[in-house]
């Protein structure tokens, strides 16, 4: 099985389409053509099946897309690895943290980093841990930090530490002139992330579990650093971690709806993949991480 074969593969599989996988292979069709009848004479199965002016993978190219894009993980892994190898530097930290805790770990991280590896190149990317974890799984990441959610067998996970999260409304918000209880919150619309995000699932689910209907949502947001702004200029209630409410710039217009059943408790932790390779500067963060992580948060 030749790779370059299998890299053709997937751009058609991911195209559904000859003509556009070979516009954007820069190859002929009939070039790609007699790529996959390599591929299907090797392993001796058809990998499509044409559905109109598309092509679908058969169940056998399916398990074929799948392997092969592990195949391709490795080899990108391999590589990086002796190249970490043969230059003898620390390298780059493809890391991504959720948006709540990007303001309050990543400057002193970022900051220690820097100190004791000059030359370290770090690539950021903030956004849901929903997210973090796909681009983690396929490679787009080295390490994710974001809050811990269900066990995965394809992660190493290693808590930091552990932090709440609340339901906010503005200062002057309404729902602060009565009586507040859960019963109080569903009486309000909200701003709030997508259903896929970990914190939307369980402030759902809070609210079910008292037989009363899910968080009416006017806004759907995956921006948190936008939401302290939507929440202070609208009565809109949303949910967002403490540290966020408490820091200095929001303690006069937003303030926390205290209700017991509503407050989430969760441990922010750092994950990467079980069997990938890991650079050096990668093992020096987590390493940082694991030993010691609270003390990057010491400066909120």
């Amino acid at each position: 099985m030749d790779l370059r074969d299998l890299t053709y593969f997937e751009t058609i599989a991911r195209t559904g389409h000859l003509g556009k996988a070979a516009e954007l292979l820069h190859k002929s069709q009939p070039a790609l053509t007699k790529s996959i009848q390599r591929l299907e004479e090797s392993l001796g199965a058809q990998l499509f099946r044409r559905e109109g002016r598309r092509i679908k993978l058969t169940e056998v190219g399916d398990l074929l897309l799948q392997r092969g894009r592990q195949l391709q993980l490795s080899i990108a892994q391999t590589e990086r690895e002796v190249r970490d190898f043969a230059n003898g530097q620390i390298g780059t930290i493809s890391l991504g943290c959720s948006a709540s805790m990007a303001e309050h770990l990543l400057p002193q991280l970022t900051s220690f980093l820097l100190e004791h590896a000059p030359e370290l190149r770090l690539k950021l990317s903030i956004g849901q841990d929903d997210m973090l974890r796909e681009a983690l799984g396929s490679g787009r990441l080295d390490a994710i930090i974001c809050p811990l959610n269900a066990e995965d067998a394809n992660l190493l996970t290693f808590p930091i530490l552990q932090d709440e999260a609340v339901v906010v409304a503005s200062a002057d918000h309404p729902i602060f002139s009565s009586d507040i209880d859960i019963m109080a919150l569903s009486r309000y619309r909200w701003v709030l992330p997508g259903d896929a995000v970990a914190s939307r699932r369980w402030i759902d689910e809070a609210f079910r579990s008292h037989q009363l209907p899910a968080p009416t949502v006017q806004i759907e947001a995956n921006a948190v650093s936008l939401l302290p702004r939507l929440i202070a200029k609208t009565r809109l209630l949303s949910f967002m971690a403490r540290e966020t409410l408490v820091s200095g710039r929001w303690q006069s217009t937003l303030r926390e709806v205290p209700v017991q059943e509503t407050t989430m408790a969760r441990t922010v932790a750092v994950s990467v993949r079980a069997h990938g390779y890991l650079a050096p500067a990668v093992q020096l963060m987590v390493e940082l991480l694991k030993t010691d992580g609270k003390r990057f948060f010491s400066e909120v």
